[in-house]
């Protein structure tokens, strides 16, 4: 099991350069510069004792990614989605009040988001912190995988559990939906798959009907490729944010797609969600996804969030679905 130990750990200055993502704004969040994440210090939206996974947990605020999807959008949107939360506590002691609220039988602490891998040297004080009292809890990560090369080698290096979201395979469909290229994420979760198996809690993406849902295959075929015995988790999406008037999949599609999944040589293949309504089939999956941030005020084209002059002030950030 790796371990950061004391003195390994790279501190919050790394923050006055950052490039921990592949956007690599080389902004300086420490004076309040943004990026496309829009993070400056690293925030704590809530932490939650998980006794169904017997987890300490920590969302954090900021995401790399603009997903019109998102179910956790002023989590992930903050702060242009002007919502409240707990805001920066030092690590030392967050690693505190972890350890003091664990019950006996947690074995990790969880970081979610938002995306955490943005706040990676937080994230890892916290971590070299725990360890001083407890060398044997283990960290675990939920990330979009839209790191750099550098930043997934050292979340590799503290984690023990990691659940990693690839949203779309073909890199205009990702685009539309999260703003950014899906190559680095496809790269980061086949060094992933090689190099850290074992620690892979799952790989999983969100069906969308009419807009992921033949992405599916292709993400399935690309993970078999890798290790067929990857477990592979498909989401039912609930309506939400730009998407809050779309419907999502169909109990018969979701077990169509477990089926391809499987047909296509994966062996751990589940899923859950579903919803009542059906989407007839409407133009190209990426176009689809366009549609809707046209309306919601995007458009540029190809969406490419790093490159776009609105970036400080997206009006696909911004919207309130029901307004």
């Amino acid at each position: 099991m790796n371990r950061i130990v004391p003195g390994d750990c790279r501190n919050m200055n790394e923050l006055t350069r950052c490039n921990l993502c592949e956007w690599r704004c080389g902004v300086n969040r420490l004076k309040g510069e943004r990026g496309v994440c829009r993070a400056g210090l690293p925030h704590i939206a809530y932490t939650m004792l998980s006794k169904t996974l017997h987890s300490y947990s920590v969302t954090m605020l900021g995401c790399s990614f603009r997903c019109i999807y998102c179910n956790a959008y002023r989590i992930s949107q903050y702060p242009d989605a002007c919502w409240f939360y707990r805001d920066y506590v030092e690590p030392a002691v967050l690693a505190d009040e972890a350890m003091a609220r664990m019950m006996p039988d947690t074995d990790k602490i969880s970081f979610t988001g938002g995306e955490p891998t943005i706040h990676l040297p937080y994230i890892e004080e916290v971590v070299q912190k725990i360890h001083e009292s407890n060398p044997d809890i283990g960290v675990g990560i939920a990330t979009n995988g839209f790191c750099t090369p550098d930043t997934l080698e050292r979340v590799m290096d503290i984690s023990t559990s990691i659940s990693f979201e690839i949203k779309a395979y073909d890199t205009d469909v990702h685009q539309m939906l999260t703003g950014a290229p899906s190559a680095p994420v496809l790269r980061n979760a086949s060094v992933l798959a090689k190099r850290a198996r074992e620690d892979i809690r799952v790989f999983r993406t969100v069906v969308i009907p009419g807009i992921t849902e033949h992405q599916i295959a292709k993400i399935a075929a690309f993970l078999a490729e890798i290790d067929p015995s990857i477990p592979y988790r498909l989401i039912g999406f609930r309506p939400n944010f730009i998407l809050y008037y779309h419907p999502g999949p169909s109990r018969d599609l979701m077990n169509d797609l477990t089926r391809q999944c499987k047909d296509i040589g994966l062996t751990d293949v589940a899923w859950s969600g579903y919803y009542p309504a059906e989407i007839p089939a409407s133009g190209s999956e990426a176009e689809l996804a366009a549609q809707y941030l046209k309306r919601a005020g995007c458009n540029q084209r190809p969406r490419l969030c790093g490159e776009c002059a609105l970036r400080d002030q997206c009006p696909a950030c911004l919207l309130e679905p029901w307004s």
